[in-house]
């Protein structure tokens, strides 16, 4: 039953959070600088804290790593509120105010507030909305952050906490969800950086993210390359980031989620029976995932896992171009005439 809920209700987060990136006022910019600041934040806090400072030994690059790690409400509000339209002076004043605060909190806060300080910039003569901003934006923007910590500490964090629970316990199951889900999501708008950040993922359920991420590249390489979705560019790119060619996942979502879910969830099962854990959370990303690993459990053992991650990424990426061989696709150049006509419509 905890695997059951567990499950249901990060597929709940999930469809809310594509519900916003589709529906809200510049909804998928906002989901791209919710992603910005997770890498802002915890990429540099997994590199200098746990690779620089833990696993190196070197204290400076141990406080660079802190010193980043406690600004993700900071840079949420503040590229958020850029994402918006908000002016870079403002938009940083709003995310300095929310110092202190959490990742999510800051995102909202952010970007409910961004919207009034657009206005204000309309309305109120110029050198006189500064004042106004600062009176009134900057503490309305960190208490909407304060009054939204607990709300996501009850929700998301607790989903985090059952599916590090449940991981525990039945590791080949949660393996097969968490490693499909997140791959998935590594390809789609909203980012596995952001979504195990937003829910503090930590342990064995933070190794699959990292990990089967990691082996999705390979996995991507491969399904790009034999589908001819577009040359030599696009398939590196979409090894590399996945994000950097959405608009080519977004018109073609079959073969690519559904080659990227069997990839993940079978790179998801290698990596929860093996026990390797990950305590950076927001780390689900394919080179710093990696590199992270590193930091918190044996070397031959993370190079030996995450060279079966690669194989079967390979494998599921060969499997899945002869499986949708016959599938009609949108190659980048359809999509890139298709905007053409649009913009000359």
């Amino acid at each position: 039953m905890e695997i059951i809920k567990g499950t249901a209700l990060l597929l709940l987060v999930l469809a809310c959070f594509s519900l916003f990136s589709y529906k809200a006022p510049k909804g998928m910019k906002a989901m791209a600088a919710l992603a910005g600041a997770a890498c802002a934040a915890f990429l540099v806090e997994a590199f200098q804290l746990f690779v620089g400072g833990d696993l190196l030994g070197i204290e400076f690059l141990g406080e660079v790593g802190s010193a980043a790690g406690g600004m993700g409400g900071v840079a949420a509000a503040a590229l958020v509120a850029l994402a918006v339209g908000a002016s870079p002076v403002y938009a940083l004043l709003l995310g300095v105010s929310c110092a202190g605060l959490g990742l999510l909190p800051g995102f909202i806060a952010g970007y409910l507030v961004a919207f009034l300080v657009k206005w204000i910039e309309k309305k109120v003569p110029g050198g006189l909305d500064l004042i106004v901003i600062i009176v009134l934006c900057a503490p309305l923007v960190r208490l909407i952050g304060k009054y939204m910590t607990p709300v996501v500490d009850a929700t998301l964090l607790n989903i985090g906490g059952i599916i590090t629970e449940t991981a525990n316990s039945n590791p080949i199951l949660m393996g097969i969800i968490l490693g499909g889900v997140i791959t998935v999501v590594a390809t789609a708008p909203l980012s596995s950086m952001a979504l195990t950040a937003m829910l503090g993922l930590t342990g064995v359920p933070m190794a699959i993210g990292a990990l089967a991420v990691f082996g999705s590249s390979f996995m991507n390489y491969v399904l790009f390359d034999r589908m001819k979705f577009g040359d030599r560019k696009t398939t590196i790119s979409v090894a590399v980031e996945p994000l950097t060619q959405a608009h080519i996942i977004s018109a073609n979502p079959i073969p690519v989620y559904v080659t990227n879910f069997v990839g993940g969830a079978s790179a998801g099962v290698i990596i929860a029976l093996s026990g390797l854990i990950n305590n950076a959370t927001g780390t689900a990303t394919p080179i710093a995932g990696l590199a992270v690993m590193y930091g918190f459990n044996d070397p031959m053992k993370v190079t030996i896992v995450a060279a079966a991650c690669a194989a079967v990424g390979l494998v599921c990426g060969f499997l899945g171009s002869l499986v949708f061989k016959n599938y009609k696709i949108k190659t980048v150049d359809q999509l890139s005439a298709q905007g053409k006509e649009e913009s000359a419509a």
